[in-house]
């Protein structure tokens, strides 16, 4: 009996976590989806504001998935709709293995209690046993061992009767999920063709990424050092602006005095 008294305690502590659970997913449910839904319509900004408040309930956090992202490509929104779902079904799905390991177990271990008690009251008994009152306290072990197989069974049946209820959560809770994530989908795709399209900005520098060198070079003014240490003289004027001599003329000698030609 034992064991079964540590079944039923843990069938009922999951029981009660999961209707804790369930109520609360199922209470404001339509609401916020219709909310969402009709922000969408006509301004994005409002939609995902909406989700982002209910981010604490499931379906509000199915919805924020894609609304967080900036401007994403039809086929990405629907991708971050996909594995949100993932996500949130695999938690809503907590519990399962538990309940479904009571009702397994249960009638089992009932069974083998029922079991174990026949062989302790049939062992007991002779021959000579029969008609006296050492057979009838035999009568009696057999009723007592068959109890353990009844409170087996009560607390599968018990058990199931829940874990289906929970199963008919779980798959209305897909068909939530597909339904207003289909609609979601079909709205920013209408509105995918008229969204701004912008190209994605740099991060801004931090201490320990610095600034990214941009690909073109930059101007700056010139500086005499550098020129010095070329060689040319700060102050010397392009190539193009100095005067040119025609090819068949000498330049004038600076070797000597000017004379006067009497």
């Amino acid at each position: 009996m034992w064991p079964l008294l540590f079944l039923s305690i843990l069938s009922l502590a999951t029981i009660l976590e999961r209707m804790v659970f369930w109520t609360s997913v199922t209470l404001k449910e339509k609401e916020l989806v219709n909310r969402v839904l009709e922000a969408a319509r006509y301004d994005w900004r409002v939609a995902h504001e909406i989700a982002r408040q209910a981010s604490k309930q499931p379906v509000g956090r199915f919805l924020y998935a894609p609304l967080r992202l900036q401007n994403p490509d039809p086929e990405v929104f629907k991708l971050a709709l996909e594995a949100a779902a993932d996500n949130e079904l695999t938690s809503m799905r907590r519990g399962e293995k538990v309940l479904e390991a009571v009702i397994a177990l249960a009638p089992l271990l009932g069974l083998l209690g029922t079991v174990l008690g026949l062989i302790k009251s049939l062992g007991s008994i002779t021959l000579g046993d029969i008609g006296t009152d050492a057979s009838r306290e035999v009568t009696t072990g057999i009723g007592e061992a068959l109890i353990t197989t009844a409170t087996g069974l009560i607390i599968a049946i018990f058990t199931a009767a829940f874990y289906r209820m929970f199963q008919g959560f779980l798959f209305s809770q897909i068909k939530m999920f597909r339904k207003c994530g289909n609609e979601l989908e079909l709205l920013y795709r209408q509105y995918w063709p008229y969204a701004p399209k912008t190209s994605p900005t740099p991060p801004e520098p931090t201490p320990d990424t610095p600034a990214e060198t941009p690909p073109y070079p930059s101007y700056r003014e010139p500086n005499p050092q550098d020129s010095a240490i070329n060689g040319a003289s700060p102050t010397q004027s392009p190539p193009d602006a100095q005067t040119q001599l025609p090819e068949d003329q000498e330049p004038p000698s600076n070797i000597g005095p000017s004379t006067t030609i009497q």
